[in-house]
């Protein structure tokens, strides 16, 4: 069984890690679809803190993962058919927008199972990046008090 998920991956944490150990473990094989900054900038107003081809390079050293491969396209049909995928997992902020519907009107016709998860709440990339900003933004104040 061939199990494939999606995301942006940025500043990999221990969520990340939990998603893909849990993929892993309904098939054999886990493919991982990273989105590139153009797809990320298509529905976020930022775009990846890490380059693409690092993302890429983090999610292949993981011992859980065994394909991956970039997405330039909000469309996920075309890596469910790359990775011959029988299962598409999915978050829990899946939509009814027309890429979803795609995907999910392929696998439906192909007799695949789509699985959706719930985040773990534990770290988030946004939280990350929201307590970075806040320790520089504090170490500033202190640098501007002192001098």
């Amino acid at each position: 069984m061939i199990v494939y998920t999606v995301g942006t991956f940025d500043l990999l944490h221990v969520g990340h890690l939990a998603l893909l150990q849990h993929c892993k473990s309904l098939g054999n094989v886990l493919a991982v679809g990273v989105a590139s900054d153009r797809v990320v900038n298509s529905y976020k107003p930022n775009v990846p803190v890490i380059p693409l081809e690092q993302r890429m390079e983090m999610l292949k050293a993981l011992s859980c993962v065994d394909i991956v491969h970039a997405y330039d396209q909000l469309d996920y049909v075309p890596g469910c058919k790359a990775v011959n995928a029988d299962i598409f997992v999915i978050g829990e902020d899946w939509g009814n927008k027309p890429h979803n519907l795609a995907v999910e009107s392929y696998l439906k016709s192909k007799h695949k199972t789509i699985t959706q998860v719930v985040y773990n709440s534990r770290t988030s990339s946004t939280q990350i990046k929201q307590n970075v900003r806040a320790q520089s933004y504090a170490g500033q104040q202190r640098i501007l008090a002192t001098g």
